[in-house]
């Protein structure tokens, strides 16, 4: 990962590793404004499907978090859910959201 802010490299680590250990579809990580991360995997359940930035976003807004400064998730997606990006532009419209492969690539 060259170039990349060693705070945002993290955020990837960490995304990386929610998705290896849970074996969900994606893994994602945020950074607040004061430099905390939450990390999530996708959920699926019969009664509650969130992506698993949608899932970081949620678990960051429980803690009070009034913003972001960084997104990242980790996917073999091409794409990136619409639905994953509204989350975090609801907190933070111009928070960057980095789209990595399962090996740490960035897309």
């Amino acid at each position: 990962m060259p170039d990349l802010d060693p705070e945002d490299a993290k955020l990837i680590t960490l995304a990386r590793s929610a998705r290896a250990r849970t074996g969900a579809v994606e893994g994602a990580a945020v950074r607040d404004l004061d430099g905390r991360t939450y990390v999530a995997a996708t959920v699926a359940l019969p009664s509650l499907s969130l992506t698993a930035l949608q899932a970081a976003v949620a678990a960051a807004v429980s803690s009070g978090v009034e913003g972001l400064e960084a997104a990242v998730v980790v996917t073999d997606e091409q794409k990136l859910d619409p639905a994953s990006l509204a989350a975090v532009a609801d907190l933070t419209a111009d928070a960057p959201v980095l789209h990595a492969d399962p090996s740490g690539a960035l897309h």
